[in-house]
């Protein structure tokens, strides 16, 4: 069978040709095409129609028994979702006359590939298919970038996620359109650079934005921690550190439980695979939250008496984060996210010198770390691990004592995550009513309560009465 063949056999195009009867007039286009010639499964359709593509869109909705909207009249471009099946339609009028015209206005070549929906071969004007034998990513021409600067960001995700090398003439186009990097809308390059973290090789993509020289564009504050010197404990520049960090995150996220435990990894897994925010799972999250976790060292870097330290680079961070979520237009709970592991990623470090831990003091952690408790220890994890230099915190005794106790504390956490706090024994009225108090004290006994409990210092009403009571 041809490409042509295979791909129109794929259900979702089977589904397209069925209900669209034939589909003269239409053309399979761009991801699909590519990840059929990649042997890859095809879910997601981009249709070039010449004609309505809102007619085609609704068409088809109906066909399938979904809902077709207009997702952008600006491009001409409609969607139809099959959730159910897991299968994603956008239906898009050609751009130009003809489908040779729209191929040739397309990003790069391994996406400017069509076929025609009803019957045909390939076609392939701009020799997409042998790039994608050639394992190469190449501008289809040379306005490529300088028509959607939104390709920089896309050419450094799509040569990350299918393994390919940026050609020679492609990368010196990047370089002249560069500095347009940040042009489009925040939303825009926040989706990018999550598909790029999201995907096989992250630390490929962000070495790509090097190369193409939009990192310091599109996050100038991850460009300006290179050359940042640290103190004895680290044996990298802060940016060197970051990568390090990402990169052990990847490796706890492919080997859990060889840090959770073997009991407690499936468990850890499904957390991480739990939808966050802005198209996230926490993996991704956690991921964007290694990359910017150090984001204010430059900013706070201080010597004084030849020790290099970055006070305050938690809460400057947080702070820093939240100017970078603002201008690539992220929701508020993923900047919330990114902010608390920001400022909670040196809690568990500071805690070890006083293992075993009391209940009391894991109680307090659970409750300064959450929702993030889980992710910001996973987190510390990495860093230790990435701090590899002759100081004392490096030791091989201090980076044991810290993941014992991460273990223990992702286990603390995944319980308190399915089960929540332990149920109060009193409520607030009877607080107040019991002890004569109002206002903020009210919640500081309750919160005293909680502690108790968890701690297994009391178990009932009249335990509880005497404790807040002596």
């Amino acid at each position: 069978m041809s490409l042509a063949d295979d791909l129109r056999a794929a259900p979702i195009a089977a589904a397209a040709i069925a209900a669209l009867g034939g589909g003269d007039g239409i053309w399979i286009a761009g991801g699909a095409v590519r990840d059929a010639a990649l042997g890859r499964p095809v879910t997601d359709l981009d249709l070039a129609v010449a004609g309505d593509p809102g007619a085609v869109a609704k068409a088809l909705g109906r066909a399938l028994g979904e809902h077709a909207f207009e997702l952008s009249a600006e491009f001409g471009t409609w969607r139809v979702v099959a959730p159910s099946r897991g299968w994603q339609v956008d239906v898009t009028v050609l751009r130009g006359d003809s489908i040779e015209a729209d191929l040739g206005a397309r990003d790069f070549t391994i996406g400017a590939v069509a076929v025609p929906l009803a019957a045909g071969e390939a076609i392939d004007p701009s020799g997409g298919l042998i790039d994608l034998e050639r394992g190469v990513l190449r501008a289809v021409g040379p306005q490529s970038f300088e028509e959607d600067p939104l390709r920089l960001l896309r050419a450094a995700r799509l040569a990350s996620q299918l393994n390919l090398k940026v050609d020679a003439e492609t990368v010196a186009l990047a370089h002249q359109s560069a500095a347009r990097a940040a042009e489009p809308a925040g939303e825009r390059q926040l989706a990018e650079l999550r598909q790029l973290l999201a995907g096989p090789d992250p630390l490929g993509g962000l070495a790509l934005l090097d190369e193409l020289r939009i990192t310091a564009v599109v996050l100038p504050e991850l460009e300006q921690t290179k050359g940042v010197g640290q103190g004895p404990n680290h044996h990298l520049d802060v940016h060197g550190h970051t990568l390090e960090v990402l990169e052990h995150t990847l490796d706890i996220e492919a080997n859990l439980a060889r840090f959770v435990g073997d009991d407690r990894a499936d468990e850890a897994a499904a957390f991480l695979a739990e939808p966050l925010a802005d198209e996230m799972d926490r993996a991704t999250a956690l991921r964007f939250g290694a990359v910017l976790h150090d984001i204010a060292k430059p900013a706070t870097r201080g010597e004084i008496n030849g020790f290099i330290g970055f006070r305050g680079h938690d809460v400057v961070g947080a702070e820093t984060i939240g100017q970078i979520m603002g201008r690539l237009r992220a929701s508020r709970k993923l900047t919330r996210y990114l902010q608390a592991l920001t400022l909670q990623h040196l809690r568990l470090g500071f805690m070890i010198k006083d293992a075993p831990l009391p209940p009391r003091r894991v109680h307090e952690y659970l409750r300064a770390t959450e929702p993030v408790t889980i992710d910001v220890t996973l987190l510390t994890v990495a860093d230790r691990l990435a701090a590899r230099g002759a100081g004392p915190v490096a030791s091989s005794e201090m980076v044991q004592a810290h993941l014992d106790l991460a273990r223990e504390m992702v286990a603390a956490g995944l319980d308190w995550h399915r089960e929540g706090p332990p149920r109060p024994l009193l409520r607030g009225d009877e607080v107040a009513a019991e002890l004569g108090l109002e206002g903020p004290a009210i919640g500081e006994k309750l919160a005293e309560l909680e502690a108790a409990q968890y701690a297994g210092e009391v178990t009932d009403r009249d335990g509880a009465l005497g404790l807040l009571r002596g």
